[in-house]
């Protein structure tokens, strides 16, 4: 079930203080303010950015954290006491240590590129999945909360969404979803979890993603890790799938799909700006929801079995099927969340027999298929694809290779949108324990992302104090695009 979450924060192009100076004496040679201030809106609108390579992103988060030693950064001459269970087998790039579990990315490893040099100083999940996410590091100190708040920054599926309404680029489709369900939702815990890093942030909560919601079977259940039927499948936007015609007039007398927005309503204040504001969202949400399009794109039946099968029937393969559907029609940015609903999964501290078993095979399945399908589509060009973790796992395992967190060192994937397949970005040293050529920073990552989208990560936007921030601090985009 798809969900909308939030209400519409209105932020001002701005100008800085020292550009404010600048136009005091320029004003002496005929440059007045208007003028400046209509050079920032043209900037801000796309005149001063890079120029796109993608029209899409697809964001494949691998939430707990794979092992690098298990995946894409093996080392066989390790001591055994690192070098973990797997062995490595033959890739189309060449010095590729993949694992035996993914034959199919060594296959098709000419289409994209390793960087095996992600780093960053955060060793928890909530931190380092707001990290990888925004760019930015959380604002809670570690081990003070797990849940999002208004503080956080902006996800990079946020600031595209920002970046389009201010464009004046209003689709029948989001610019921003999140599936299956937002981080943390299919988590093992006592209450649900909105796990940082994935929503608006303080740009507001207008700026959240549309996620849907699929269901565990019972708390234990681990969807990731079997296949999931078509009614558990189901994608749609509750009372939009019926056969009959729907009507705004319909869908707007719902109270079942107009309940999401109370909690919006709840967050307004009682004066006009906020009602106009809260009004503003509600139209562009009930249009969305109401648009065949999103409708037809969340629609996974449409599908053809051999496809579906082709992703994977668990729930990972299932939603990135999804989640080329929805670039397909349009979508800028698309987050799709491995979460951990058994409370480990790619957070693997037990033992590698579900690396082996499930994670490894599922993403080799889903990853593989991907990058194929758009392939052949003549989307890959334009679609940039990026999977990761938010962290790696320690170089020294503990009892039937279970491994601890491990932020120093972690593999990142990128594919598509002019990416150089076949090649590798960064190198660690002989452990796997810290990069010692080309360190990758989340920012490096957010840059690259940004710019392939042609928005210039020094861009700046103003923060909740109506101070002029970049997009990103310090990222650099990798050199990676042919």
């Amino acid at each position: 079930m798809l969900t909308v979450y939030g209400g519409f924060d209105r932020l001002c192009s701005g100008i800085s203080r020292r550009k404010l100076l600048q136009v005091g004496g320029a004003g002496l040679f005929g440059l007045t303010l208007p003028k400046v201030l209509a050079a920032e809106e043209l900037h801000h609108a796309g005149g001063g950015s890079p120029k796109p390579r993608a029209k899409s992103v697809i964001f494949l988060l691998l939430y707990g954290g794979p092992s690098q030693l298990e995946t894409f950064d093996m080392k066989p001459d390790a001591p055994s006491t690192l070098r973990g269970p797997f062995q490595p087998i033959a890739a189309r790039t060449p010095e590729l240590r993949i694992s035996e579990h993914l034959p199919r990315l060594a296959a098709a490893s000419d289409k994209f590129c390793v960087v095996r040099s992600m780093t960053h100083p955060y060793n928890d999940h909530s931190t380092a999945g707001h990290y990888i996410q925004t760019g930015r590091p959380w604002h809670v100190p570690i081990g003070a909360g797990f849940n999002a708040t208004s503080k956080d920054w902006p996800a990079m599926g946020s600031i595209v969404e920002y970046m389009e309404q201010r464009r004046g680029r209003l689709r029948d489709v989001p610019n921003y979803a999140y599936l299956p369900n937002l981080l943390g939702h299919l988590q093992k815990f006592s209450t649900r979890l909105d796990r940082p890093g994935g929503y608006g942030g303080w740009l507001g909560r207008g700026y959240d993603p549309l996620a849907t919601d699929i269901k565990k079977r019972d708390p234990d259940d681990n969807p990731y890790f079997r296949n999931c039927t078509d009614d558990e499948l189901d994608y749609r936007i509750k009372g939009l799938s019926s056969d009959g015609e729907m009507t705004l007039d319909r869908l707007d007398g719902r109270r079942s799909l107009l309940e999401q927005f109370d909690v919006a309503r709840r967050g307004i204040e009682a004066k006009p700006a906020g009602i106009d504001s809260y009004d503003k969202f509600r139209h562009r949400a009930l249009a969305l929801v109401s648009s065949p399009k999103t409708r037809d794109a969340l629609d996974i039946r449409q599908e053809s079995a051999a496809m579906r099968d082709r992703y994977g029937r668990h729930l990972f393969g299932q939603s990135v099927l999804v989640a080329r559907r929805l670039v397909e029609a349009g979508t800028r940015f698309v987050t799709v969340a491995w979460d951990t609903p058994n409370g480990y999964s790619w957070d693997s501290h037990i033992n590698a027999d579900d690396q082996r078993d499930f994670l490894l095979p599922g993403l080799d399945q889903t990853l593989s298929a991907l990058l194929e399908d758009l392939e052949q589509r003549g989307l890959l060009d334009e679609t940039l694809v990026v999977c990761c973790g938010e962290m790696g796992r320690t170089p020294k395992a503990g009892k039937n290779w279970g491994r601890g967190h491990w932020s120093t060192l972690f593999p990142a994937i990128l594919a598509g949108a002019g990416v150089r397949g076949g090649t590798l970005y960064g190198a660690s040293d002989r452990d796997a324990a810290y990069p010692v050529e080309k360190p990758t920073s989340p920012e490096d990552l957010a840059a690259t992302i940004f710019t392939a989208l042609g928005i210039d990560p020094a861009q700046r936007i103003h923060d909740p104090q109506g101070r002029p921030v970049a997009l990103t601090d310090d990222g650099e985009s990798l050199p990676i695009f042919g």
